[in-house]
């Protein structure tokens, strides 16, 4: 078998669109200026992100004065929940915080830092066996005194995708904010925070093929986040920090590009993801899937296998030229088992032979064998390496 180079992380991060490359050249070298300049060249720069913002808005519908651009999901995440929870407790009081064991660190990390060190009260919510929140359970653990609820669109991991329509009604009719992390649903589920019923909502712009380094926060009129850092008063005060006026147009164009072309791209993902499942399941022995086995992303899969190091199988996939990740790619070199895969019930020992790969536009049928060849051949040696 010959060695090819196939790259499965694209929930890791995605190639940026060419057309995107194209779109952003010039406002790194023609249109200079600093959009909040009074000049001709920051009139500029500053119609290009207000273009951008009608851009975004129109694929989520929404309001233009509903986006804040950010540096990425991160920091999405930290002005939706810190941002809220403050202002919350400001004006009411409210002190309770809603979220899972599934989010990503962005959001585990901020609600964990809200109730460790600034006196906020959380309630963690289980998920089942596939990654799923409960609706009920999540009825039930709403109070008057909830300044916020978060759940993430779409798992990172395990690729579960969530209700929540349902779960924003439900927070709707306690009066209390819905936020969801939206960051690996960008550029493969629906956006129309209408539909959804999220007050507020996360993206990244390198999940769906823009550049790294900007995203954006949708948050509903009415809704005035405290600045999680302060300076000048960008972004209608709620973000302070100089426009990233080129990775602004870049996300603008990856995020239209992939909204009209979502159909084409869904149908290409789900073919490559189902492809992948059902070779290795069929391939390798002892793999299980994890995550929900419809619900999920078009573009994802994730397995663990028994008896297996996550971080060995990574690096001998490496040396054959497949790029993956073990679960979150953040946590890729962590001995420790996914706290995800612990949340839902897996094994400690199996939850350490996790593998998450994950297909992209680019992804073909030759590299889907290739990677489930080597992918049977790799856990077979580990195997034998193991036994003796």
């Amino acid at each position: 078998m010959q060695r090819r180079s196939v790259y499965l992380d694209h929930s890791a991060s995605t190639p940026v669109d060419p057309r995107v490359l194209d779109a952003m050249m010039p406002y790194f070298t023609d249109v200079y200026g600093n959009a909040s300049s009074a000049h001709r060249y920051g009139r500029d720069a500053e119609r290009a992100v207000e273009d951008a913002r009608e851009t975004v808005a129109g694929v989520l519908n929404c309001k233009p004065s509903e986006i804040i651009f950010t540096s990425g999901g991160s920091e999405s995440d930290n002005l939706a929940i810190r941002g809220v929870a403050w202002s919350a407790r400001q004006a009411r009081g409210a002190n309770h915080l809603i979220t899972t064991p599934i989010e990503h660190s962005a959001v585990t990390k901020t609600v964990g830092q809200l109730a460790a060190v600034m006196g906020f009260e959380q309630t963690i919510l289980p998920v089942d066996r596939v990654g799923m929140v409960d609706v009920e359970d999540f009825g039930n653990a709403l109070r008057p005194t909830t300044a916020l609820a978060t759940i993430i669109y779409a798992n990172n991991e395990v690729g579960t995708i969530e209700p929540i329509p349902q779960l924003a009604a439900l927070a709707h009719d306690q009066g209390v904010l819905f936020h969801t992390d939206a960051v690996q649903a960008g550029g493969q589920l629906s956006l129309d925070v209408q539909a959804l019923g999220c007050d507020l909502m996360s993206l990244s712009a390198h999940k769906f093929y823009g550049p790294k380094g900007v995203g954006v926060l949708y948050a509903r009129n009415g809704i005035k986040p405290l600045p999680s850092h302060s300076g000048g008063s960008h972004e209608d005060g709620r973000r302070a920090g100089t426009h990233n006026t080129p990775g602004i147009v870049g996300l603008a164009k990856a995020l239209e590009l992939a909204y009209d072309e979502l159909d084409e791209r869904m149908a290409h993902y789900r073919t490559m993801r189902d492809h992948l499942i059902d070779g290795v399941l069929s391939r390798v022995p002892g793999a299980q899937l994890t995550g929900h086995p419809e619900q999920r992303l078009p573009s994802h899969t994730s397995f663990v296998f028994d008896g297996i190091d996550g971080n060995m199988l990574l690096m001998h996939l490496d040396l054959k030229g497949i790029a993956a990740s073990s679960g979150s790619a953040c946590k890729t070199g962590n001995p420790e088992p996914s706290g995800v895969l612990l949340a839902m019930g897996c094994d400690p020992e199996l939850a350490k032979g996790s593998l998450r790969l994950t297909v992209g536009m680019q992804t073909t049928e030759d590299d889907i064998d290739y990677a489930v060849a080597t992918l049977a051949e790799t856990v077979g040696k580990l195997h034998r390496l193991r036994m003796n």
